[in-house]
């Protein structure tokens, strides 16, 4: 069981400020699942985009990065069907609450640049 299941439980959500630490700190991969023009128009920084659609395809990908994954949106929606969808192929995953509003309300870094 990884680290977001055995703090959080079975229905993972981290606050922004949780997620922007951690994965500064190398131990979460931050995954964004919008569309690839929302992604550019501004994400978290070492974010990787996997639009929601790809994220099933994407998880054996995912898990071989060995960090726990969290999944994030525009507001956690569909960041929270992406978690679903992540766990359902064993993966353990978090969703960033309030997603990438609630990022930026918590005047967190954001870049346009990266993939």
């Amino acid at each position: 069981m990884g680290f977001l299941d055995r703090l959080l439980g079975r229905s993972a959500a981290l606050t922004p400020a949780a997620a922007q630490e951690r994965a500064a700190a190398g131990e979460l991969l931050l995954v964004d699942v919008r569309e690839p023009g929302e992604f550019r128009s501004g994400h978290a920084p070492g974010a990787r985009n996997v639009p929601l659609a790809g994220v099933g395809a994407a998880c054996a990908q995912l898990a071989a990065d060995g960090r726990d994954v969290a999944f994030v949106c525009k507001s956690g929606m569909r960041s929270g069907a992406a978690v679903s969808a992540a766990r359902q192929h064993g993966l353990h995953a978090a969703n960033v609450r309030g997603g990438m509003l609630a990022w930026q309300r918590a005047g967190l870094p954001t870049t346009t640049k990266g993939r």
